[in-house]
């Protein structure tokens, strides 16, 4: 039966379970937060210096991580970077006892492998794009782009009940040992399916070869020619769409480093509780991711790549503002996390444009142009020092309600993309 399944399809559905396990390892200190709190007595403040040192680094190294890959290609540097994860997310336990003579020595502790941990989870999203455009055709990469997306979200999803019950019976320092294995799993996994390119997989057929060509100006045969990457970093569209991230990801990060301690300490759920509510975002997210994907891929197939991504992404940003307002100032908490659930979903329904419309712009440089995308798109979570005082100082909900702006910013931004490279016709 795995015969009948078209290999590139089989080579995403490994991708899917990177992406999984990436957001999965990367995000337990989020929901662990309440539990450092009351082991350290950090402040919101010290928290969002914590959260925000994998920030740092995962986002001063978008543009070299996707050059690496681009370099080592995208099965030797994502299975060795995937390795790493396991083996961070397993020195996130144990490196704070080897300091916990003071809080400040913790906070040391866990600053210093936050870091190395988001230098090595940096390259993931420059990678699966450019696995994504070597294994599909034009016109058909928004689907696999919002699957791969749907295991961010399921990834994160999972953080809540899952992670929030081992913390609850067995402790956060044995949260990270139990889920540590799956990272080295799974990059062993990636390097022994996984290719650079289609022709190079001993499974794949010359039908299937010829599908994924179609469209292309030139069959992919090879890699990108050496320094190619140095146009497609200052391309405009690049830079438009960068900027434009960032301000749909201020509210993503809202949602990946402070959902779970607002639901506990804001809306005053418990441990277990705000553990299950806090996967109906990512729940809600894995679903609209697909249906951004395939809406986009219709509409850029129907009206051309423009159109189909600028469309999709105003739409999308549009009612994530709606949708995060209601939610901030919903009164009854349950209401609260069910708005703020739509909100999420329609980030994750945007969020594939981006890296389509940067794929179209791009091509063959897709992974060191996607580095480009991606630092802009973190730069936002530098900003968790600031939201952790802005919540100290102003409260939840003008920090909350705060995301509507940044979101309708992003937003107007489209109307200034071009993406003339990819033409206004139906690919």
């Amino acid at each position: 039966m795995l015969r009948r399944i078209p290999v590139r399809w089989r080579v995403l559905a490994v991708l899917f379970l990177v992406s999984f396990v990436n957001y999965a390892l990367r995000n337990v200190i989020s929901v662990a937060a309440p539990s450092l709190r009351a082991e350290f007595g950090f402040t919101s403040a010290e928290l969002g210096w914590i959260l925000g040192s994998f920030s740092l680094s995962y986002t001063l190294l978008q543009v070299p991580g996707g050059i690496f890959s681009q370099r080592y290609g995208t099965r030797r540097a994502l299975g060795f970077l995937t390795i790493c994860w396991g083996v961070l997310t397993w020195l996130t336990g144990f490196a704070p006892g080897l300091m916990a003579a003071s809080a400040a020595g913790a906070m040391v502790a866990l600053v210093t492998v936050r870091l190395l941990l988001g230098a090595t989870q940096a390259p993931i999203f420059p990678v699966t794009a450019g696995t994504v455009e070597a294994w599909f055709p034009p016109g058909h990469w928004a689907l696999p782009l919002a699957v791969t997306n749907a295991g961010v979200s399921l990834g994160q999803a999972a953080l809540g009940p899952i992670v929030t019950a081992l913390i609850v019976f067995f402790g956060w320092r044995e949260a990270c040992y139990i889920l540590a294995p799956f990272g080295i799993a799974v990059g062993i996994w990636w390097y022994w399916y996984a290719r650079d390119l289609p022709v190079q997989h001993p499974a794949i057929t010359r039908e299937e070869i010829a599908f994924i060509d179609r469209g292309r100006a030139k069959a992919k045969v090879e890699a990108a020619a050496p320094g190619s990457w140095r146009k497609a970093l200052l391309e405009r569209d690049v830079l438009i769409l960068a900027a434009s991230y960032f301000f749909m990801n201020y509210v993503f990060f809202m949602f990946s480093q402070w959902l779970f301690i607002y639901l506990v300490e804001e809306r005053g759920f418990s441990m277990l509780e705000g553990g299950f509510l806090y996967a109906l975002p990512f729940i809600s997210g894995a679903v609209l991711t697909v249906v951004g994907g395939i809406a986009c891929d219709h509409l850029c197939r129907r009206f051309g790549a423009r159109t189909g991504c600028r469309v999709t992404a105003m739409i999308g940003l549009l009612l994530v503002a709606v949708f995060m307002l209601a939610g901030a100032f919903a009164t009854n908490p349950y209401m609260a996390v069910a708005m703020l659930s739509l909100c999420f979903g329609f980030v994750m329904f945007t969020d594939t444009a981006y890296w389509v419309a940067i794929t179209y712009s791009t091509g063959e440089n897709t992974m060191s142009a996607t580095g480009v995308l991606n630092f802009g798109g973190n730069l936002p979570s530098l900003l968790a020092p600031l939201i952790g005082l802005m919540i100290d100082r102003l409260g939840w909900l003008p920090t909350i309600a705060s995301g509507s702006v940044f979101a309708v910013i992003g937003a107007g931004l489209w109307l200034f993309v071009r993406l003339r490279g990819s033409g206004d016709a139906p690919p």
